[in-house]
Order: structure tokens, then sequence, then C-alpha cells
């Protein structure tokens, strides 16, 4: 392995959760009269931590969202997670060849730790992720696209920033990988390849994954 640390993004690398995170949110925004559809959704807010939403309504529209919108949001959200929430098809794969092989990982999103760990559970993802190994926007001053978040994950697992590969989905995360320095391999599953310009690599299917970092 070429690499030191493996840094996964949580949402729709490891968890499948961006349909339905960001239909709820569309929904969401649409009821509280900002009319977003899922598209607009995934465009604008797949893999940022929600100060974007709040910063992005304000900026359009000169309107603050409800002060009770977070709470209200991942309400919806972890409920629905309960219901159908799935493992990103190929994950556990990439995690066991990583444990196999000693390669140090860890897990840092753009979600609370909340979220992650409640993705986690339902998934059962949470038997590869102890407490030492998830970093989330909530843990620094600024989310992706910024790269404080993968560089906070890094120093945290003692490994030089170059010496790691992120593995992300978003346009945002793909960014704040390249500022911090970091090799990125853009996971095109859900998101147009066209999108994630600044990937060291793109694939496709987590199961091609192991074989690009080795």
């Amino acid at each position: 392995m070429r690499y030191d640390l493996v840094i996964f993004d949580n949402d729709g690398v490891l968890v499948d959760s961006e349909p339905i995170s960001n239909t709820l949110l569309a929904a969401y925004l649409t009821e509280l009269g900002h009319p977003t559809s899922y598209e607009d959704s995934l465009r604008d807010y797949m893999g940022a931590a929600m100060h974007r939403v709040h910063d992005t309504v304000l900026e359009r529209t000169g309107q603050r969202l409800p002060a009770d919108f977070d709470d209200v949001f991942h309400a919806r959200v972890f409920a629905a997670f309960e219901r159908e929430l799935q493992p990103v098809a190929g994950a556990v794969q990439v995690l066991e060849k990583l444990a196999a092989d000693g390669v140090p990982y860890c897990v840092a999103s753009s979600g609370s730790h909340e979220r992650i760990r409640v993705g986690h559970r339902k998934t059962g993802l949470d038997r590869w992720f102890d407490d030492g190994r998830i970093f989330s926007s909530q843990d620094v001053g600024r989310g992706k696209p910024a790269p404080d978040l993968f560089l906070y994950a890094a120093e945290r697992m003692g490994v030089p920033a170059e010496r790691c590969a992120v593995v992300e989905d978003s346009p945002l995360g793909v960014r704040a990988a390249n500022a911090a320095g970091m090799d990125v391999y853009g996971f095109t599953a859900m998101t147009p390849a066209d999108r994630l310009t600044g990937a060291t690599e793109l694939f496709a299917d987590m199961g091609e994954l192991a074989d690009l970092l080795a």
C-alpha cells in the first residue's frame, strides 16, 4: 500500500445515505418556502456541513432558516435511516482488506458525530470504526471545501498529509482534499465524473478501490 492512512468520507462513500438525506432536505426546504428539487440539493449541498445550507438560503433569499431547522431535519433523517439505510456496496470488503493489510483508516465527514454513529450502527459499520477513527466537521472551525477536517484527521492519526489518500464522492470533498495536499479518489456512483475535477483517480465501483490504493 502506497499510503499510510486512508480517509473515508461517510455519506455516499461508506453509507448509502445521500439519496435519503437529499430527498428529505429538498422536501423540508420546499416546505419552508424555499423551493428545492432533489437535483438542486445534490448540486448545492452534497458533502457539505449544515452551515452551508443556512448560509446559502440566507445569501439567496435574505431569510434565515428556523432555529430548530437542524434538529427537525436530523430527526427526519435518523428516522429514515432506521427504516432504509444500507452500507455502500463493497465498502465492507474494502475495510476488511485494509484491516487485513494493517493499513490505518478513518472517517472524516461533514455530518455530525451523531449522524455518523447512527448510520454506522444501522449498517453494522460501527464494528470498523471506534471513536478514535471518527472525525466530524464539528471538530473543526470550517467544513469542506476547507482542508481543516482532513488535516485534523491526519494529525490525530499521526500521519503527514502527503501520505494520506482521501475517498470522496462530492466536489466539495475533492476540493478539500486538494487543499489539504492529499491524493483523492473520486467515487462516481452518484456524482458525474466531470463534477469531481481534481481527483487523483476516478472509480465507479467500491470493489475497485483496494486495487487503486495498492
